[in-house]
């Protein structure tokens, strides 16, 4: 009797004996696969993301307020609003989403990393600053700020 192949072989990766599904990033720029390092998925919070694509910081108070403060260090505001209601670029919140990826948390994930063709600068670490890749948000800051940005509206 011939064993039977194995059809379906799912990527997975261990941190601290924890074992998640890999997430397929999608740069908004290129279409391409987005490459984030997984180890950068180094808490809690960012290894539920890494596995669920959905951000455990919604609706966490203490998160929001952190995410407020990156949103407004970062310069976001002077582009989105003080409220990612929008200004010289398009709001963040919904029902009409700037972006439609922008809908779900592994889209706006994608976005706030890498950036868009229309010309927002990716704000990940590596990609941020590529000379320096200490520069830039990382994983779980990113969840942070989107946190904060559904805090405002739109929630998915």
């Amino acid at each position: 009797m011939r064993a039977h192949p194995i059809l379906f072989v799912i990527p997975l990766l261990v941190f601290s004996g924890y074992s998640f599904a890999e997430q397929n990033f999608v740069d908004t720029k290129t279409g391409q696969a987005l490459k984030v390092d997984a180890g950068m998925f180094n808490t809690e919070q960012s290894k539920k993301f890494y596995s669920s694509g959905q951000n455990p910081y919604n609706g966490n108070a203490e998160a929001i307020a952190s995410g407020k403060k990156l949103y407004q260090s970062y310069s976001c505001a002077q582009c989105h609003g003080g409220q990612a209601q929008g200004q010289t670029a398009g709001g963040l919140t919904g029902p009409r989403f700037n972006h439609s990826k922008s809908a779900t948390d592994k889209g706006m994930f994608e976005i706030i990393w890498a950036g868009t063709n229309g010309g927002m600068s990716g704000k990940g670490k590596g990609v941020m600053d590529p000379a320096n890749h200490s520069n830039g948000l990382s994983p779980d800051e990113t969840l942070k700020v989107m946190a904060w940005i559904r805090s405002q509206g739109g929630n998915p």
